[in-house]
Parts: structure tokens; sequence; C-alpha cells
């Protein structure tokens, strides 16, 4: 009974959490909810128009161009950088470490963490102008060593756009993974290995029925937070393209700012923002439950 009111007491240090959640997260979730039933231009008040933006939404072009791009995004940010993440983990835990010390695995690593530290406006900017088609350092590169016919108009030419901003985003996705990865192989236990290598596994074999098996928490992990980091990109997409060229690299979150601000249609905006907030908690939602089953099965 007295540890009981002992942790009732703890209940006191979570209120300023408690409150600062409502204020952030709960208050602008339901507010963006209510608004999506409204025809809004943010001044004003809002006139209640039922399902009608998203009746406009679901027949909209640009929409669903938008998740089109999204979908090839998540392919970019989730899905390389996890498995290439998970291979380069691997190297940097059984290769480098062992053969030149833990500190070169370790500057290797603090490397590919870089791009997540620095600010988003300052690596969208590099990144635009090493793709400058002018002045550019890649397609200087290119013209230097007689591939000047391969020089492009990277983020101004719709064919290209889109897959120069994936590039981009892999690069600035790689050392999450990496991070993630090498802080599961450090758990598991050396004599898995040990007593893999005197069955005379290979490096690949050890790999892929050790250490792909053992980590797949933080595999769940990874996948699960790139998935909605993708989802939800604006920065990168803003600063680098900002949705274009003829909206080649247009994005929901961008789509929706572009309701919201640029064309006042705040309704509208709201209602992407509410059916983007859907899919990031479905997707959400069976990537813990493929976790919860995928564990109750080992």
């Amino acid at each position: 009974m007295a540890g009981r009111v002992r942790n009732r007491g703890y209940a006191v240090y979570l209120i300023p959490g408690v409150l600062a959640s409502l204020a952030v997260i709960v208050v602008p979730l339901v507010m963006t909810v209510y608004v999506s039933f409204t025809k809004w231009t943010g001044v004003g008040d809002p006139r209640w128009v039922g399902l009608e933006n998203y009746t406009r939404l679901f027949g909209d072009t640009l929409f669903w161009q938008s998740f089109g791009n999204i979908g090839l995004l998540v392919f970019a940010m989730a899905v390389i950088p996890t498995l290439l993440g998970l291979v380069l983990a691997a190297v940097l835990f059984d290769y480098v470490a062992k053969r030149f010390g833990d500190r070169w695995a370790g500057l290797f690593r603090s490397g590919y963490y870089v791009p997540q530290v620095l600010p988003v406006a300052v690596t969208g900017i590099v990144w635009s102008w090493i793709l400058h088609p002018g002045y550019g350092a890649l397609n200087q590169i290119l013209e230097s060593v007689g591939l000047g016919s391969l020089a492009k108009n990277w983020l101004g030419d719709p064919d290209y756009a889109l897959y120069s901003v994936m590039f981009v985003m892999v690069w600035f996705q790689l050392g999450y993974p990496i991070v993630m990865f090498m802080s599961g192989l450090s758990r598991i236990d050396p004599s898995l290995y040990e007593a893999a290598d005197l069955d005379g596994a290979t490096w690949w074999q050890r790999f892929r029925k050790i250490t792909v098996h053992m980590i797949r928490p933080e595999f769940y992990v990874v996948l699960v937070t790139t998935t909605i980091a993708a989802l939800k990109i604006f920065g990168q997409v803003f600063v680098l393209t900002k949705g274009g060229p003829s909206n080649s690299t247009l994005v929901p979150s961008y789509f929706a700012y572009k309701n919201f601000f640029e064309k006042a249609q705040v309704g509208y905006g709201s209602a992407i923002s509410t059916v983007l907030t859907v899919l990031i908690v479905i997707l959400a939602f069976l990537f813990l439950r493929l976790q919860h089953r995928s564990e109750e099965l080992r």
C-alpha cells in the first residue's frame, strides 16, 4: 500500500509533459481535424462544409501525384538507408573495429551521422550548390573527367529532380541506421560469432544467420522511424525544389503548406494534413503489430 502511494506521488512530475503534449500535439491535431471539415481562409469564421474538402481531395490529381512521389521518397529514406546501413554497420563492427580499432569505427560512424545533426536548411543549400546546372560541383566534375554529356539540370529538370532529391535523402538518412545497428551489434554475444567461425561459416553466413536475426528489434525501430520521417518530409523539399519543377517533387506535407499559406485554403490544407496523419498512424500501428508478432515467434 505504501509503495502504491509513493508511486502515485510521481504523477506530479508527469504533469508538465502531459500539458506540453496537450498544447503542442493534441489541441492542434483536434483543431486541424475540425478545420478540415470547413472552408476557411485563416481570417474570420470557418464555414462548415462537411466532407467537401475530402471529396475534392480524392479527386485532385496533384494529391495523388504527391503520394506517388512520397512512395519513391519512402524507398529512398527508409528502404535503401536501412538495408545499406545494416551492411555498413556490420562492416564497421566486424572488419574496421577489429582490424583498425574501435576509434576508427567510431570515426566512420560519426562521419556518416553528421548529416543528421546539420540544420536542414544548411544541407539543402549546400546540395543546391552542388547540383546547380551552371556552377555546381557535380557538373564541373563530370566535365573535368570528359563526361560533360552527362551533366544535367539535376533539380530543374522534371525528369531528374525527384531522383536527385532521393539521392540527397539517402545521403542524409544513412547515418541514423548505422548508429542504431552498431548499437544493436554491440549487445550480441561474441560467443555466437566464435561458434560460427569454428563451424566454418563465412562472413555472409554469419551476417545473415546471426546479425540480421539478433538485431531485429533495431531493424523494426529504424524502419518505422525512417518511414514516418519520409512521409512527413518537408524541409529538404522546400529548400531544394519547392515541389517543382512542374510538381515533380511535390509531397503531401508541402502540398498542404501551399494550400495553407500560398492559397489561403486552410480547410483544404487541413484535410491533406489529416489524411497524412491517419496514414502515418496506420503504418506505425502495422509496423508495431508486425514487430510484436515477430517477437512472439522467436
